[in-house]
């Protein structure tokens, strides 16, 4: 079954055009001049019922557009788009008693307020039952660890606790989709950790799709089967996450360290040494044009070895190059 399906979506804005030269201020201000912008270029992709999907790219590449599109907070300039069935921008009331949203900018508790009153509200515009809707807040408050914070007015909350609260918040009342732009902006690793579980545990339990956008290659190493990238509006990569790792982590970073002295002049055909010390060497290598065995036994052939580590480079210096090199 289809979440969402994205035919041909575009999204142009106009923005005013700063007038230059002399008089131009009194001109621009009876006749102004626009410019558009295409921040979606035909945009068209699919996502599965249950699905985890990534859905990312760099400042000004079109995924928020994209995602208020699909809630039905924007119209757009064209194209079509199906989430759960429903056109959001035409049945956007209708659409809102199935997804969930989450902006990690733009908070949905009340401020000042306990997170409390904020869910209790949640419950009666969705139209649970008192009784449905507190064990619904009761199970929430389990899954994301918010027990100890509900009674606390929002502003008391450290952002980690804060935002655990608004995820909590958009699965109330128990969304097929949710779709969350930066849940994880500006947190530390634990309340980034404590979020992942605790979606991850959602979308096992009750199957609950999830489209994330994220610049942290954390969350989407977490959470994420597939991957779409874009730039500029435009579809640039799409594919399983573990695919995009076989096929764009063939770089490998190795870390060794000897139980005696290895001489300065250390020297590995084939590799990038990027550090040489008394009793260890730091090196990297392409796995595609030098085979990984040849490199291990040039190091163990170069003295007793005491330890070694062979790692991936992170995942975003393959999606930075991605975001470089553009449409393939």
């Amino acid at each position: 079954m289809t979440a969402i399906e994205v035919r041909q979506l575009q999204k142009t804005f106009q923005t005013k055009r700063k007038a230059a030269g002399l008089g131009a201020s009194a001109r621009a201000l009876f006749k102004p001049e626009y410019s558009e912008v295409e921040a979606v270029k035909k945009l068209s992709f699919q996502m599965d019922a249950g699905e985890l999907l990534g859905f990312i790219g760099p400042n000004g590449a079109g995924k928020s557009t994209t995602i208020k599109m699909l809630t039905g907070i924007l119209h757009p300039s064209g194209g079509e788009a199906s989430v759960l069935g429903f056109t959001p921008w035409k049945e956007r009331r209708k659409l809102a008693f199935h997804i969930g949203t989450v902006f990690g900018q733009r908070p949905q508790l009340w401020y000042h307020l306990p997170a409390i009153d904020t869910l209790l509200l949640f419950g009666k515009i969705y139209e649970l039952d008192d009784r449905e809707a507190k064990k619904r807040i009761e199970f929430l408050s389990e899954a994301f660890e918010i027990r100890d914070l509900l009674e606390t007015p929002v502003r008391k909350l450290s952002l980690g606790q804060r935002m655990r609260c608004e995820v909590a918040a958009s699965l109330l009342h128990r969304p097929k989709l949710i779709l969350l732009d930066e849940p994880s902006i500006g947190l530390d690793v634990v309340a980034k950790q404590r979020i992942r579980d605790a979606i991850r545990r959602m979308n096992q339990e009750e199957g609950v799709g999830v489209l994330l956008t994220s610049h942290d290659a954390g969350d989407l190493e977490a959470l994420c089967k597939r991957v779409i990238i874009v730039n500029h509006g435009q579809i640039v990569y799409e594919d399983k996450v573990s695919t995009l790792k076989r096929k764009h982590l063939t770089s490998k970073l190795v870390e060794v360290r000897y139980a005696q002295e290895i001489p300065s002049n250390f020297h590995l055909k084939g590799v990038e040494l990027l550090k040489v010390g008394r009793y260890g060497v730091k090196l990297r290598f392409d796995s595609n044009q030098t085979p990984v065995d040849r490199v291990m036994a040039h190091l163990s052939g170069a003295g007793d070895l005491v330890d070694i580590t062979i790692s991936d480079p992170p995942v975003e210096e393959v999606i930075a190059k991605i975001y470089k090199d553009g449409p393939a």
